[in-house]
């Protein structure tokens, strides 16, 4: 009689451990892309002369922005949807009609544009320690925009090319004309837990 024939047995003992090495494999070697975030540069250090003294803002030069727990966005104390923010902004920075309500100008010289009026606006953003993470960069995003949209504007009229695309003595001229002045300060518990 024949003895019925026994299939291998297979070691399997160093499957779990080769698994375990090409899982750590590949997440060592693989990178994860996540461009959330806001991309921000410091201003460079001001020189001497250039310090900000202590002197006291006058209140119409600040716009105040509070977003609270509830991700409510409140623009000097009345509630404003998101979508308006950019255009709230643009108003305030730009004072078309010398209202005594919005930020004063002040008369400087500044190159490839002479003598203008550049605006003493201040943005001050402050949120609540529950905002969360999305609503605040979208508002960061709202308030970068009009900026940059203000520097296109002017860019294309005087000119002739985006901001973007001007070289760096135009894009520094531009920037002093419509200087970022966001002030952010320490997040608080206004609205609770």
């Amino acid at each position: 009689m024949r003895k019925a024939r026994q299939t291998p047995v297979i070691n399997s003992g160093s499957m779990a451990d080769i698994a375990f090495l090409l899982l750590i494999f590949f997440l060592v070697a693989t990178t994860i892309d996540s461009d959330y975030g806001i991309s921000r540069r410091l201003p460079p250090m001001p020189k001497d002369e250039d310090q900000i003294s202590n002197e006291k803002i006058n209140e119409r030069n600040v716009l105040s922005v509070l977003v609270n727990k509830n991700d409510d966005l409140l623009v000097e104390g009345e509630r404003l949807q998101l979508s308006d923010l950019k255009a709230k902004t643009r108003e305030f920075l730009l004072n078309p009609g010398n209202l005594a309500d919005l930020p004063e100008k002040k008369v400087k010289e500044i190159a490839f544009f002479g003598n203008v009026e550049v605006s003493k606006g201040v943005i001050s953003l402050q949120n609540d320690r529950g905002t969360s993470y999305g609503v605040y960069i979208q508002v960061q995003n709202e308030l970068t925009a009009a900026y940059d949209e203000l520097r296109n504007e002017v860019s294309r009229q005087k000119f002739g090319k985006s901001f973007e695309d001007l070289n760096e003595e135009q894009a520094d001229a531009v920037k002093e004309l419509y200087p970022m002045a966001i002030s952010e300060a320490e997040p608080k518990n206004i609205g609770g837990k």
